[in-house]
């Protein structure tokens, strides 16, 4: 029998857990999303921290840092509400992120490796794959828009369309839901996805900012 040891498997390190008041943020986050808390609605801080087993003081850490975001807004007395998108809202929403991620592009088809290239152009694909099931082209579509702005690399413009983002979930007229917008989009994503591969900043800023501005036509009322 050998004298040689086995060296344990060394195991992976405990990622340190969230503080609480994040933990029932994201929890919060997720209902809004899901529509399980309308716009509009009124938070009962005391039905929810029952039925969440927590303290109000986690509770409300939890919705200042909605509130920052934009999810939740804070009336003065009154307590917190879901935000509810204005018509105002979502097209002053669609003109930054315009501004914002079309200025990204044109950074990516100017900088961008051959190898980050193709990673977005795998994304798109994916994207093709996806028109018919449309919460997942949702999620895939969002990953491609951030995935271009994280190769473009300005961590500013990153932090605020992903905060931007975030709002624009609350849109009852999310543009994607209208009938024939997901074909549409994918289209308009083909002809951003040609101007960066090739390399052509200033097609590839004007593709993206079309992009938006068909989001927001399909997105009215």
């Amino acid at each position: 029998m050998s004298d040689a040891t086995v060296a344990a498997p060394i195991a992976p390190p405990i990622a340190p857990r969230q503080p609480l008041y994040q933990e029932v943020a994201e929890q919060l986050r997720q209902r809004i999303y899901a529509r399980v808390l309308e716009p509009g609605t009124w938070i009962d801080e005391m039905k929810l921290a029952t039925e969440l087993g927590i303290s109000r003081t986690p509770l409300r850490e939890a919705l200042k840092v909605l509130a920052v975001e934009g999810l939740v807004t804070m009336k003065l007395r009154r307590g917190a509400y879901v935000t509810e998108m204005s018509r105002d809202d979502v097209s002053q929403v669609y003109h930054v992120l315009a501004l914002l991620e079309s200025d990204a592009a044109a950074d990516v088809a100017r900088l961008a490796s051959d190898e980050q290239l193709a990673e977005l152009r795998g994304l798109h694909e994916r994207l093709e794959k996806l028109v018919r099931q449309r919460d997942a082209f949702f999620a895939a579509n969002e990953r491609f828009h951030l995935r271009l702005l994280e190769i473009a690399g300005n961590r500013w413009r990153t932090q605020i369309v992903g905060d931007l983002r975030k709002v624009m979930k609350l849109n009852r007229h999310h543009s994607l839901f209208r009938q024939g917008r997901l074909s549409q989009s994918l289209a308009e994503h083909r002809e951003l996805m040609d101007a960066l591969d090739a390399r052509n900043p200033k097609q590839a800023g004007l593709k993206m900012r079309q992009h938006f501005l068909n989001g927001l036509a399909a997105a009215a009322p």
